[in-house]
């Protein structure tokens, strides 16, 4: 009756051994398919985030040609008023207000960027990380597979 229950209890243990090392190797995968999940959200977000960067340095540098362009017609309009064209003194106040509306705009557009930046390096960052979880969840679920 002894050699019955411990053959029973040794039976018993294998059997929950096995259970826990399915159990392990589901977890893996399961891992597996979230940790590809999330890379490939990262570089969906990455790329989302370099076209944004993209817009805005072309504004910005839409804005720069803007002001130099602004500044030409400032020059000729400041020399016609110089020489008593008050239509031209009034161009020139408008000229005036919209080179500082295009500064602004560069700066909000510089703040832009900088944000974008930010969180292009911050997607890098996960998408980096994602790949290092990846490779370990690969690598133990082969090692789950050949009994290590």
């Amino acid at each position: 009756m002894r050699r019955f229950l411990t053959h029973l209890l040794a039976l018993a243990v294998l059997g929950l051994g096995a259970a826990a090392f399915a159990q392990d190797a589901n977890n893996d995968k399961k891992d597996i398919r979230q940790d590809k999940r999330d890379l490939k959200k990262d570089r969906k977000d990455i790329n989302q985030d370099q076209r944004d960067l993209n817009k805005d340095r072309a504004d910005r540098n839409k804005d720069a040609r803007d002001i130099k362009h602004d500044e030409a017609q400032l020059d000729r309009a400041q020399k016609a008023c110089k020489n008593g064209n008050k239509r031209a003194c009034e161009k020139a106040e408008k000229i005036k207000a919209d080179i500082g509306k295009d500064k602004k705009d560069i700066g909000k557009d510089q703040k832009d960027i900088n944000n974008d930046k930010k969180d292009l390096n911050k997607d890098r960052k996960d998408a980096h990380n994602d790949k290092k979880d990846l490779r370990q969840d690969r690598r133990d679920r082969r090692r789950d597979r050949h009994g290590k």
